[in-house]
């Protein structure tokens, strides 16, 4: 079958218009770097153009550091490649595994009737149920997912246009919020506890980063229901929704099963100083129970079921891990972290403010993994050079990577909400600055009077 014709005219638009980016970041680069690091810079600006305009296909796009990076002698391509096979990765194959058994077995629609029933079958209930349903969800599983299986659901709930906005921006808003709960969450998770491992610094345990992210998330949702909520005229109509969901042997063993593996990560993860932990390996764990969902006895999945894997996904992590690797290689995040000493002498609120703003704003325009990659080793460099607590600036920015609620190429629940119709690009620009300076206050304040004692 022949591509459409003007289909085909607008993805060779669309990398056109990404090679012309490309070469003008690299022309404009070679007044302010070197030759290599503005090789490189230019290659970045293409990968991101590709991501963003989607001119090729998101796992595509990831494999070009693969044959870019060699080719502009970056990076050798064993130095390349190897970034698409550390461990951090299984850990989220595995945490993919499992979000294929709960779809496949339906216990998420068991979980969303439960939380649902909790609060009063109202607008402002609603509202409040369904962020809170899409954040839990979004924690262990991809808040991609969890926002497309929702999304009906909201939609469902009322023909009322102003409500079924609010129920939209309350799913596709909650599943951010929750994506930063666990490790597993949210790609640019994995990303920082990655570069943490890589350079040998003080990593975080599962049970830590849910302790340490949990109180910020749940205050976030709490603004972002009450938000949500003002103005709603009285007496608005809601459908009922069936919630009494009868769970089935299936569901019931597999719900047994996540509660296992929740509780062997939080037995294993250490409490400093009173607890030091089993010492087991999480990715290990995380695969291993993946793996059990094949297993006799479970058969959660067969072999087929592995399609459903989001290997684009996975190849977006190794592109990140590649664009980190190539920016420490080559010295360009010490290049530009000398450029930015100059907020050495600033105090650590004003640091954090400016980091947390930039990652947040910038976020909104651009793949926010690639965007965490490209920032961490910077911050590194910059927080080595000038003295400062360079693992705590580096969670306000993986955080801040995930709170950018203006634009529907932010994150994959903004966009999944506009498919849905019932968003325009004015309304959810409109609530999303908001709650990016929300985020913004609220993820200072955190890192200042509570994540620096993890630190």
């Amino acid at each position: 079958m022949l591509p459409n014709p003007s289909a085909l005219e607008a993805e060779v638009r669309a990398v056109g218009s990404a090679a012309i980016l490309g070469t003008l970041g690299y022309a404009l680069s070679l007044a302010l770097f070197e030759p290599l690091h503005a090789r490189l810079i230019g290659a970045i600006i293409f990968m991101v153009a590709l991501w963003t305009n989607e001119g090729l296909p998101l796992g595509v796009v990831s494999l070009l550091p693969l044959i870019l990076f060699p080719a502009l002698n970056i990076l050798p391509t064993d130095s390349v490649s190897e970034n698409y096979a550390k461990s951090i990765i299984f850990l989220f194959l595995g945490g993919f595994l499992l979000a294929i058994a709960v779809e496949k077995t339906g216990l998420h629609q068991v979980i969303a009737g439960r939380l649902l029933s909790v609060f009063p079958n109202t607008p402002r209930g609603i509202i409040f149920s369904l962020a809170l349903t899409s954040a839990a969800l979004s924690s262990f599983l991809s808040n991609t997912t969890t926002a497309l299986l929702l999304l009906p659901i909201g939609l469902f709930l009322t023909q009322d246009t102003a409500l079924k906005l609010r129920f939209v921006l309350a799913i596709s808003y909650g599943a951010s919020i929750g994506g930063i709960v666990t490790p597993i969450g949210t790609p640019p998770n994995l990303l920082l506890l990655g570069f943490l491992e890589e350079h040998a610094l003080p990593t975080v345990s599962f049970f830590n980063w849910m302790i340490m992210t949990l109180p910020l998330a749940v205050l976030m949702l709490l603004i972002t229901g009450f938000v949500l909520s003002l103005g709603i005229e009285p007496g608005k109509k809601v459908q009922e929704l069936d919630q009494n969901c009868v769970i089935s042997t299936n569901q019931r063993k597999l719900a047994w099963l996540l509660l296992a593996l929740i509780t062997l990560l939080l037995v294993n993860s250490p409490i400093k100083p009173w607890y030091p932990g089993l010492g087991l390996n999480e990715k290990g764990i995380l695969l291993f129970f993946g793996l059990l969902m094949f297993a006799p006895g479970f058969r959660f999945l067969e072999w087929s079921d592995s399609k459903k894997i989001p290997f684009e996904i996975i190849f977006l992590f190794g592109a990140g891990f590649s664009i980190a690797a190539a920016f420490s290689a080559t010295g360009l995040a010490g290049r530009i972290a000398e450029s930015l000493m100059l907020l050495k002498g600033l105090p650590t609120l004003a640091i954090i403010l400016i980091v947390a703003s930039l990652v947040t704003f910038t976020t909104e325009i651009t793949s926010n993994t690639a965007l965490i990659s490209i920032v961490l080793p910077i911050i590194y460099a910059l927080a080595s050079q000038a003295g400062m607590e360079t693992g705590l600036i580096m969670m306000v920015a993986t955080i801040c990577a995930s709170y950018a609620f203006m634009l529907p190429i932010a994150t994959p629940p903004n966009a999944i909400a506009m498919s849905s119709g019932a968003v325009k690009v004015k309304q959810m620009a409109s609530y999303g600055l908001l709650f990016n300076l929300l985020g913004i206050t609220l993820i200072t304040l955190t890192a200042l009077f509570y994540w620096r004692d993890f630190y």
